[in-house]
């Protein structure tokens, strides 16, 4: 691989355009992924705000959920904000019926425990690994997580609550920083992926 990692977004739901933006100011080449075969071409990979049901239920009508699962399991790098934070969780509090999750991540997350859509909100958070002061993330209907297991590092809390975790290869924000202009934490992820590439 070029020191350019192909990073692509999961583009069945959700806020794509900002992410894709965000990656290609952190110097990755970013590219929307529908398919199997075009997840298949990247180096890593973000799953992007939404709604986590709605997204969990076209991944399976997409065919995607399984290869997802595959290279989580296998490596890949995968970075998921709020709805995205949900698919990567093991376990989810009071799923909907039929709700899915990807995995990747030992936490078990509450959905829109922040509240909700009008209850959305801006923060300065602090994240460990990101220098240069607090990241301003965007609360949008967006999850806690209510616990991690040993292999999952707490990166961020906000109010008390756990809002930004990492295990390995895959990273996880409640809030969404590809919607302040600051991109930081895609930089970080640029660089996990990087790193195993």
């Amino acid at each position: 691989m070029s020191d350019t990692p192909v990073i692509g977004v999961l583009a069945l739901q959700g806020d794509v355009r900002e992410h894709l933006i965000a990656l290609a100011s952190a110097d990755a080449l970013a590219r929307p992924v529908r398919r199997p075969e075009e997840l298949a071409e990247v180096d890593g990979l973000v799953i992007p705000g939404g709604e986590s049901t709605t997204m969990s239920k076209l991944a399976v009508l997409f065919g995607m959920m399984e290869p997802l699962r595959e290279r989580v399991r296998a490596g890949m790098p995968v970075y998921g904000t709020c709805a995205g934070m949900i698919l990567l969780a093991e376990k989810i509090l009071d799923p909907r019926s039929g709700q899915e999750t990807v995995g990747g991540i030992d936490m078990i997350v509450r959905r829109n425990a922040f509240g909700r859509q009008n209850e959305s909100f801006e923060a300065a958070v602090e994240v460990d690994g990101i220098g240069g002061g607090p990241v301003e993330g965007v609360f949008i209907r967006a999850p806690w997580v209510e616990s991690v297991g040993a292999e999952a590092e707490v990166i961020a809390e906000h109010g008390g609550h756990i809002v930004a975790v990492r295990q390995r290869n895959v990273l996880a924000t409640s809030f969404h920083p590809e919607l302040t202009g600051d991109h930081r934490v895609h930089a970080l992820f640029v660089e996990m992926v990087r790193a195993v590439n």
